[in-house]
């Protein structure tokens, strides 16, 4: 199960790290300024995860193989930029991909820590919700889970399904793809077909 949720947890950060660089191609920043966004994207959740539960030092900071993969993956969309432009949507598909996998992952670790329910769900949104605002911070854009998509609500489907299979005494791995899943499909349907939250109107006196 370790193997599996380290697994999980850099493809995440691989993703997650082509969301931010690719974000910062757009913006223009230099090849410093696209591997810090992709580094920012990749590991912020996890961060904020690790704190939060004890876990210190964070994992994206104690091992190599986070910094390597955000770094990778930075490098390959600074010049591959053409390539991952060719995808529709690559910012918001890939970010869906890393918000699934570290919404169950999250929840996953959250649980092992000794969270309840309720905590492992909310701690399983976080991470995969952090990565996102890390990005969208630091090139001066609202974040996307302020926003009306449907985003942190599928992160918090995704935890749920963990934390039910986890409650159930259902298999792991296949809980873990279950909620991903779930998160991701959400979440894509939601870029598709325009999926939102109400959106608060501004009322003039």
């Amino acid at each position: 199960m370790h193997d599996f949720l380290m697994v999980l947890d850099l493809v995440g950060t691989f993703v997650f790290a082509i969301s931010g660089a690719t974000l910062g191609v757009r913006k223009q920043l230099d090849l410093f300024g696209v591997l810090v966004l992709s580094f920012a994207a990749a590991v912020s959740g996890g961060i904020a995860r690790d704190l939060l539960i004890g876990a210190t030092p964070p994992v994206a900071l104690a091992q190599w193989h986070y910094l390597g993969v955000s770094c990778a993956a930075g490098l390959v969309t600074f010049y591959r930029c053409d390539d991952v432009e060719r995808l529709r949507n690559p910012v918001q598909v890939f970010d869906a991909i890393g918000l699934a996998l570290f919404a169950v992952t999250g929840a996953t670790k959250a649980l092992a820590a000794g969270l309840g329910p309720m905590g492992a769900i909310l701690l399983g949104m976080l991470t995969g919700i952090g990565g996102g605002m890390a990005r969208d911070i630091l090139v001066a854009r609202v974040p996307v889970v302020l926003q009306s998509d449907l985003y942190a609500v599928a992160a918090l489907a995704g935890a749920a399904v963990v934390v039910a299979g986890h409650w159930l005494q259902l298999p792991g791995p296949p809980v873990l793809l279950a909620g991903a899943l779930l998160c991701f499909g959400l979440r894509f349907m939601a870029i598709r077909y325009g999926w939102q939250l109400p959106v608060a109107q501004h009322r003039r006196d």
